[in-house]
């Protein structure tokens, strides 16, 4: 059997299953804003268990993964467009951030993770010192 390639249709399927479609998303999309002395992160999440998230922090970086169960085999559907399985999102944190005190929050399927600011030492002038007290050896 004779079989035509198509690479830009290969490159289309490809780039749907790394990075989704409008109507199956890859991860689970967000909002990040800085609000007063705290960074505030916002991740939709409907139809989500609250018993299956699961969030990690390790060193700068937050890991969040959830679950959406598959739906019963036996139905008959009419149309399925909300994405199933296990979803995860990982986020980097910059150093000014206390992933120590990260909270989080999950209602009316939207998780909302409060990371407050690290206190931060004010920056300050150093005076530079003139001269060591040693002399340059004339030759």
């Amino acid at each position: 059997m004779l079989m035509r390639t198509d690479p830009f249709r290969d490159l289309e399927r490809w780039t749907q299953q790394v990075f989704g479609t409008a109507a199956h998303p890859a991860v689970l999309p967000m909002d990040a804003w800085r609000e007063g002395d705290q960074f505030v992160v916002e991740i939709d999440a409907p139809g989500i268990d609250r018993d299956s998230l699961d969030l990690n922090v390790e060193r700068d970086v937050v890991t969040v993964r959830a679950r959406r169960p598959e739906l019963d085999a036996g139905r008959e559907m009419v149309a399925t467009e909300r994405p199933r399985g296990e979803f995860s999102r990982q986020l980097l944190l910059g150093d000014d951030l206390d992933v120590d005190q990260v909270r989080a929050d999950y209602a009316d399927g939207v998780l909302r993770l409060t990371i407050p600011l690290a206190d931060r030492p004010e920056p300050r002038k150093i005076e530079v010192a003139r001269g060591n007290g040693h002399k340059a050896i004339d030759a």
